[in-house]
């Protein structure tokens, strides 16, 4: 079992054994962060949205320019000293007082997250032939399933014994794994630095159709947060399912990324296969939508199956959805440029992160299974933009190829 879940030995290995050390931090942290807060610093939970929403706007606006800096200095640097920077970021947790405080180290944290983050996929591509990179993409998403589930129950134990002692032992945790992170990354190959080139830094932001694959990727992702926020509300309060089958979504999910991920990445390393994977993804990502919307007034027993089809409908079109996200965000990059573009395309996801909880729980809430349909709707128009974006890449990259040499 562990064998398929590692890609095989090599570079791509390494990536995968970072990959899980950070990943078990984060899984561990997403649960705790809030409580942590609110319990232990004393924070509002209001002072704890504004920093958190902070920080995620400091990450945001850096994505581009972290992402130059990978490619200009080399992206095993940038890791490094990035998960390097974390740890002592984490720990000064410890010694929070008050919101400007927390506020500022939240936004320090950001600006090295952004960093490792760019670095990372920046990374892959550096280290990774260009037909293996979306397949390795697709081995560290299953691989980091596992370890955020691991963390996760880590949280558990910690909220069990729910302490203020036992919630800072999981602050050092954290920044323990940071730290591991950065030293582990020097087990891995270095990428040379790319030179300077004429013309703008920032090739990316005048990238029309790059920037454009950003925009719809970023709302195809927002379906990320159908599944934590949006479905348990709609389980509590327009079903007659029992509490625990959130539960059983979230585990259904967890466990078909770890199992199909890698399968459903195979054949979208081109950026031609890659949009038609997003499309096929967007479309059962509708489906997943129509389905819970019947679960509206159903019976316990009859919402209950609705619920698990469109979870497993759901986590089809997640996993297509991915694929197809990796091989357009690598095959649309030019390779001197990497760093640039993946931190450009988490963007996307970001934008995707910050619009999904207030938007989709609208939808979904508020309006009923009517909102559910609008989201299918809306899935499958955007992934149906995603193929003839491809061809506009493929359009505009021949046009550039065919003006170099008579501009030398």
């Amino acid at each position: 079992m562990l064998t398929r879940l590692l890609p095989k030995r090599g570079p791509a290995r390494t990536l995968t054994g970072v990959t899980l050390v950070h990943t078990l931090g984060q899984g561990m942290w997403m649960a705790l962060n809030a409580i942590y807060a609110t319990s232990v610093l004393k924070l509002s939970p209001g002072e704890f949205g504004i920093g958190v929403g902070v920080a995620a706007g400091v990450a945001l606006a850096l994505s581009t320019p972290s992402g130059h800096l990978a490619d200009r200095i080399g992206p095993r640097a940038v890791q490094i000293w990035s998960f390097l920077g974390l740890g002592p970021l984490t720990a000064a947790l410890l010694f929070v007082d008050g919101f400007r405080q927390y506020l500022l180290v939240l936004s320090l944290q950001a600006v090295a997250y952004s960093a490792s983050r760019s670095a990372r996929m920046a990374m892959v591509a550096g280290l990774i032939p260009p037909e293996d990179r979306v397949s390795v993409r697709a081995y560290l998403r299953a691989t980091s399933n596992v370890s955020v589930s691991v963390g996760a129950a880590l949280a558990g134990l910690a909220l069990v014994v729910d302490t203020p002692a036992g919630y800072r032992a999981a602050v050092v945790l954290n920044a323990a794994t940071y730290l591991a992170t950065g030293l582990l990354t020097l087990l891995l190959p270095a990428v040379p630095p790319q030179p300077a080139r004429p013309g703008p830094a920032l090739v990316v932001l005048r990238d029309r159709p790059f920037l454009t694959f950003v925009v719809l990727d970023g709302l195809l992702s927002m379906h990320n947060l159908l599944l934590d926020v949006v479905l348990p509300l709609w389980v509590l309060h327009h079903t007659g399912a029992p509490r625990w089958m959130i539960a059983v979504i979230l585990i259904t999910n967890t466990v078909a990324v770890v199992l199909l991920q890698v399968r459903a990445a195979r054949g979208t390393d081109e950026p031609g296969a890659a949009a038609r994977a997003s499309r096929a993804g967007s479309l059962c990502l509708g489906v997943a939508c129509v389905i819970f919307a019947l679960t509206e007034g159903a019976s316990a027993a009859v919402a209950c199956a609705l619920l698990v089809a469109g979870a497993l409908a759901h986590v089809l079109g997640e996993i297509r959805q991915s694929a197809g996200s990796w091989g357009m965000s690598f095959g649309l990059a030019p390779e001197h440029a990497q760093g640039q573009y993946q931190g450009t395309a988490a963007m996307g996801a970001d934008l995707g992160k910050m619009i999904a909880p207030a938007l989709l729980t609208w939808l979904a809430i508020e309006h009923g299974a009517v909102g559910w349909l609008i989201m299918a709707v809306g899935f499958a128009a955007v992934g149906a933009l995603m193929p003839p974006v491809a061809r506009w890449a493929d359009r505009v990259g021949r046009s550039a190829r065919t003006r170099e040499p008579a501009a030398s």
